[in-house]
């Protein structure tokens, strides 16, 4: 991925809150927004193939980021986004 194209992609979510409480934030919240883009672009449905797809791509993945602590788990990426959603779904009229 090229670097204009990770600076749109981080534009894109920058407005975006991390509903998850920051003692428990071991994966960057644009590792896991990335990672699910691409695994769904390339056919996953369903968290575990979402992880599954990161594991066999971690070094491309590497490549553009930061994954600090590996790929999540796809139980830590389904409480990502079960969290998410509680949190848009509270802030919507």
């Amino acid at each position: 991925m090229s670097a204009r194209k990770l600076r749109s992609l981080v534009a894109h979510f920058a407005s975006l809150e991390d509903p998850r409480l920051e003692r428990t934030r071991l994966h960057n919240l644009l590792d896991i927004m990335a990672l699910t883009i691409c695994a769904v672009i390339c056919g996953a449905d369903s968290w575990v193939a979402v992880e599954k797809y990161g594991k066999a791509k971690y070094p491309w993945l590497q490549g553009f980021l930061r994954l600090p602590h590996g790929i999540p788990s796809h139980d830590t990426i389904g409480r990502f986004f079960a969290a998410l959603c509680r949190a848009i779904a509270s802030n919507s009229p």
